[in-house]
């Protein structure tokens, strides 16, 4: 059995053009330098989950046009992660169904915050997202007819998750990798890896670091996401060694779910 992945957006926070940016990237007519903020969709014949639901989360669907939206699961709880989530109101419409989410307690508080309005009491008629929360422990947890693994990652000082489901692994937002997550990264088909530019930034990967990461994991098939503009898209691809690749907005995988 094998699942689909389609890259929603592989941007970083601000995404790519940047407001107000001149720089070739942001002006370039290479569609793959169209960068949107990080998602991903994964289908199988079960059904279709996002991981993390961002400020572009609209267009993302249209363009992927899934039929259904039957789960969301959230890395972290920043805004270009979570802001997209009201916007979940027409699955519930077309699907007539709440939408179950799965995130660790710390991003549920989050989400609670920012979205005050769905948790309080309303009409039932009301046009607000109607989800149902599932609070994440740290074990593996079973989302449609797979199993997700979740994985630590720092993202600066902050430990968020990334997480492995079959053959693939989706981690976004790292600064640094813990060696007792690396260990559940092996045997890949497919990793996602954060790769924000070449220079240092204190909460994000830099691009030979995510190589040297990739290199010692060891997947068939990496692709590197939440990328800013310092990275034109034809030419760093043609630097990368073999079996690494960035990924690009609209970019789908087959994936074997066995583990």
């Amino acid at each position: 059995m094998s699942l689909r992945i389609t890259v929603l957006g592989s941007g970083t926070s601000s995404g790519v053009p940047t407001i107000g940016c001149s720089c070739p990237v942001c002006l370039s007519t290479d569609a793959r330098d169209k960068r949107l903020r990080p998602s991903i969709l994964i289908s199988t014949v079960a059904g279709n989950i996002v991981v993390d639901t961002t400020p572009d989360f609209r267009a993302q669907v249209l363009r992927a046009n899934p039929a259904t939206l039957d789960a969301i699961i959230y890395t972290h709880s920043h805004a270009d992660h979570i802001l997209g989530l009201d916007d979940v109101r027409p699955f519930n419409y077309h699907q007539g169904t709440t939408i179950p989410i799965y995130a660790f307690a710390p991003v549920l508080k989050s989400i609670r915050r920012v979205f005050e309005y769905v948790f309080k009491e309303h009409d039932p008629r009301a046009t607000v997202p109607k989800i149902e929360v599932h609070e994440l422990d740290g074990n593996t947890f079973d989302v449609l007819d797979l199993q997700f693994q979740p994985i630590p990652v720092l993202h600066g000082k902050e430990t968020i998750h990334g997480f492995r489901f079959g053959n693939a692994a989706y981690l976004t937002d790292h600064s640094e990798v813990p060696e007792s997550s690396q260990q559940l990264l092996y045997g890949l088909d497919v990793l996602f890896l954060d790769a924000l530019r070449r220079r240092p930034h204190p909460t994000h990967s830099t691009l030979d670091n995510s190589i040297a990461l990739a290199q010692r994991l060891g997947a068939k098939r990496t692709y590197f996401t939440h990328m800013c503009h310092d990275l034109p898209h034809a030419e760093t691809e043609a630097g990368l060694p073999e079996g690494i690749h960035l990924a690009w907005d609209g970019l789908e995988l087959e994936v074997e779910t066995a583990a």
